[in-house]
């Protein structure tokens, strides 16, 4: 049983992430070892698996990824990015990052990212319908480099935000 059949979906890049989650609650009701107390070592083998699917099915890289595995196309996901102007523009992001101190850049840097993001979506759909494996995979590390800095944005965003409440407390007792 693939992740897809877990969640009853179809297996696609495309998938609706408000269906996984109402599935993978469901699913977690019904396997939740609390809920199983006969059968607790398989219930909490399979609350696992549901896990695990879950995490693989609701970001897009993995998801990628995951469907590569299904066609035995999912072999060196790990190597480096080796697109120069893809690394050239990476690193502009990565300092654009680097040098945002306001909520403003952050969201701005978020919604170029977002755009690239789309973009790869794009060609990742035409590389895996033609079977273009090398450049399928060669966008699953595109796809994962983004995520990542996603994930540094809603670090910086979440450092701003504790400056600005600990600036408002410094306030208070001047």
């Amino acid at each position: 049983m693939t992740y897809f059949d877990l969640f009853e979906l179809e297996p696609n890049l495309e998938i609706s992430l408000d269906i996984l989650k109402a599935k993978f609650l469901a699913l977690q009701q019904k396997y939740h070892p609390d809920h199983n107390q006969h059968q607790i070592e398989q219930a909490v083998v399979q609350s696992s698996q549901v896990n695990q699917a879950y995490d693989t099915l609701k970001h897009i890289d993995s998801r990628a990824a995951y469907l590569l595995k299904l066609h035995k196309q999912d072999f060196g996901l790990e190597q480096s990015i080796h697109d120069f102007e893809f690394l050239q523009s990476a690193l502009e992001l990565r300092e654009q990052l680097d040098e945002a101190t306001t909520p403003e850049q952050l969201h701005a840097l978020r919604h170029e990212i977002e755009q690239w993001i789309n973009g790869l979506i794009r060609e990742f759909q035409i590389d895996f319908n033609e079977q273009d494996w090398s450049e399928a995979r060669d966008t699953v590390r595109k796809l994962r480099f983004f995520r990542h800095v996603l994930i540094d944005i809603d670090k910086a965003e979440d450092r701003l935000l504790d400056d600005d409440q600990f600036d408002a407390f410094d306030d208070d007792f001047e």
